[in-house]
């Protein structure tokens, strides 16, 4: 998921608390539900939902997470002139998807990204939840106010609605899972929790684009803190509605201004996130704590649940008709990798 600021990713799932989720600690990781973000299968315009679902269905996966521009091309089926305002031609095209996901035994586990909602201080703007970094602030009581609001209209739908907040490693006011956390310590609704994916975490507190190596300085020192931090913070177990796999390029030149994909008006994590990013365990890779990050999550926190496979590259833009399945296959084989890697002692 990708944005100048923080995101929420709306979980369609109907409201329940963990313990219900049949997974308990001693669940074997092996057996937890995998999904796929419909985006890292191909982009809307050059690959259609249909042969992406088909793709995610025929790979293993037990569900996806429907990105909000596919529901928007796919509406152009049922409307040739539908935008992202064209609310009954995409209600049609949600339909529609849903009945493919169900050909491919695939549950639609959230929708995403809403962005940029929270923190927007012209009432206007608010209310249309548009996509700025300009006219937002980061005090913090506002930010909690926007996400109780939208968390309570969440709870008012039947069935509830769930929302999962994630931290981009280039937020505009938020860009840490702790200072996410803050902001859903203090919401306290049942059904606004947090996302926590291996990039946007190891991506700002290790990472660094514009570097030689990639890292910050003293990277492993601060990774390290972060997640002793993590492994101290009570409560998070019990919020974390589900995680993001993906790792990202080795860069042979860092990003600067004389980069091919150098973009002045973009954050330079966020350019490493857009255009280089690959699933775990690939050739190349860079995010060397990832294993750890993870084992964290599953052995130290004890976490059980959905887990997502996530990839944004340049290669998710090309019209070949084999980039669905070639991106699917790539992640189931990515998730079969790091479980081998986490059974390492």
């Amino acid at each position: 998921m990708n944005s100048p600021a923080s995101n929420i990713a709306i979980e369609l799932n109907t409201l329940h608390p963990l313990a219900e989720l049949n997974y308990d600690s001693n669940t074997p990781i092996g057996d937890l539900p995998l999904a796929i973000a419909s985006m890292s299968l191909g982009r809307a315009w050059v690959q259609d939902l249909e042969g992406k679902l088909d793709a995610a269905g025929q790979a293993g996966y037990h569900g996806v997470e429907m990105y909000w521009e596919d529901l928007v091309y796919a509406a152009k089926r049922f409307d040739p002139l539908a935008t992202e305002t064209s609310q009954e031609a995409i209600i049609q095209a949600a339909y529609w998807a849903k009945e493919i996901c169900d050909r491919n035994d695939l549950e639609v586990l959230v929708v995403q990204p809403l962005m940029n909602y929270e923190g927007t201080v012209d009432e206007v703007t608010h209310a249309k939840h548009l996509m700025l970094k300009e006219g937002t602030t980061g005090d913090f009581d506002s930010i909690v106010a926007d996400m109780r609001e939208v968390a309570v209209l969440g709870l008012q739908q039947q069935p509830p609605i769930r929302f999962v907040y994630e931290a981009m490693a280039w937020g505009a006011h938020i860009d840490t899972w702790e200072e996410i956390w803050r902001v859903v310590e203090a919401v306290n609704l049942p059904n606004f929790g947090i996302l926590l994916d291996t990039f946007q975490i190891i991506g700002r507190v290790w990472g660094d684009p514009t570097s030689l190596d990639m890292k910050v300085a003293n990277a492993d020192q601060a990774m390290a803190e972060s997640l002793e931090r993590m492994r101290h913070t009570p409560g998070l177990v019990d919020k974390i509605f589900y995680i993001q796999l993906s790792d990202v390029e080795r860069l042979q030149e860092p990003l600067s201004t004389s980069h091919p994909v150098w973009k002045e008006d973009m954050p330079p994590r966020m350019q490493w996130s857009r255009n280089f990013r690959t699933f775990p365990c690939e050739d190349g890779n860079c995010l060397a704590p990832l294993t750890e990050t993870v084992r964290t999550w599953f052995d130290d926190l004890g976490w059980r649940g959905w887990v997502s496979m996530e990839v944004f590259n340049k290669s998710m833009e090309s019209p070949s008709p084999d980039v669905p399945k070639l991106h699917a296959e790539r992640g189931t084989t990515s998730w079969h990798k790091l479980l081998k890697e986490l059974e390492r002692s």
